[in-house]
């Protein structure tokens, strides 16, 4: 019997104040599969990361994630069992990198008065550390981290309820280039860890892809350009229609890059 998607989205359009924002995109999601969506600024990433978040409702279609259908579930409740995960983290305490990744059990921002964890629970956090490469890191203060340690300790805390699904909007947003490259190194690893963890990560960068995903979404002005297997959808031709750019694609080693793809001179 096969095991229902974790994601699924059916004809999905968001209008707000009259505007269309998205218009009607349908997107399934399995357990296994890494999905990008990729898209020029304002092309509607964000607005379906949203969706498949249980942040927001559709204005028309439906969004069923993990198995329930958005206006029939309590959002707040079923957000507990997604891995979300957000960059502009409002983080106002000066939370050890532990404490940060234990409160993705609590599903806040803050330390709950009088919460404890149990010592498997600590065992668990500490470990998600490591794997995310910040295990001399644990006991370092949220001031203190770089953009790319936030990132990454984001990412742990995100991990710590066992989610089905992770969801990363623009991950790499503000990294350098060695910020960048430890953030999709341990993206990779965790597709190797996590066999059966379906992730979407939104970016309009193609470097920052790492060499596991699966899927490609492109978007442009709210629609679905194309969707499908990344070997498929990411094209030259097809990338330069979704970024209204002529674009030369190339890929090595499992990543991607891209150049404008100008005119040969005379």
């Amino acid at each position: 019997m096969t095991a229902p998607p974790v994601l699924r989205v059916t004809d999905a359009a968001v209008v707000r104040d009259g505007k269309p924002i998205l218009s009607e995109v349908s997107l399934t999601v399995r357990a296994g599969e890494h999905w990008a969506l990729l898209g020029a600024n304002g092309a509607g990433k964000s607005t379906l990361l949203s969706l498949l978040g249980a942040v927001a409702h559709p204005t028309r279609g439906t969004v069923d994630v993990l198995g329930h259908r958005l206006g029939r579930v309590d959002m707040r409740e079923l957000r507990s069992y997604v891995g979300h995960v957000n960059p502009r983290h409002d983080l106002r305490s000066p939370l050890t990198v532990q404490d940060v990744v234990l409160t993705g059990l609590t599903n806040t921002n803050e330390r709950v008065p009088r919460w404890e964890p149990t010592p498997e629970q600590i065992a668990t956090a500490d470990r998600l550390i490591g794997l995310l490469g910040l295990g001399e890191r644990h006991a370092a203060r949220w001031p203190t981290l770089s953009q790319g340690e936030r990132g990454r300790a984001l990412i742990a805390r995100a991990l710590m309820p066992s989610p089905r699904l992770l969801l990363l909007d623009e991950p790499a947003t503000g990294l350098d280039v060695a910020g960048r490259e430890q953030l999709i190194e341990r993206l990779d690893t965790l597709q190797h860890t996590y066999p059966e963890l379906a992730s979407v990560l939104v970016t309009h960068h193609l470097e920052e892809l790492p060499p596991g995903t699966t899927d490609v979404m492109l978007l442009r002005d709210g629609r679905c350009l194309a969707s499908g297997p990344a070997d498929e959808v990411l094209t030259s031709d097809q990338v330069s229609k979704c970024f209204d750019h002529p674009i030369r694609l190339t890929r090595a080693d499992g990543r991607w890059s891209v150049r404008a793809n100008r005119p040969a001179r005379p």
